[in-house]
């Protein structure tokens, strides 16, 4: 089903002769670099990564609910400054 917002947004452009602009993000270099050193492929991620996969396949994965609720709430009940 298409939607019903963006076909007449599309009818109201087209009529003004306007054309649709694609969204472009552009990372500095430092980012870029940040980037590459947070992403670790290397043998210890490997190892971690079999670690989890072996304890969620025998069932001994433990999700520790208080952490996860704390990372959570955030979210759910955003801080607002007023």
């Amino acid at each position: 089903m298409a939607n019903p917002y963006l076909s007449n947004s599309n009818q109201r452009t087209e009529a003004k002769g306007h054309k649709w602009k694609n969204d472009e993000v552009q990372f500095s270099a430092e980012a870029m670099e940040m980037l590459s050193k947070t992403r670790t492929n290397g043998p210890e991620r490997e190892k971690r990564v079999q670690e989890l996969k072996d304890a969620v396949s025998t069932g001994n994965y433990h999700v520790d609910t208080d952490k996860l609720a704390d990372k959570i709430l955030p979210f759910v009940y955003p801080v607002t400054n007023k």
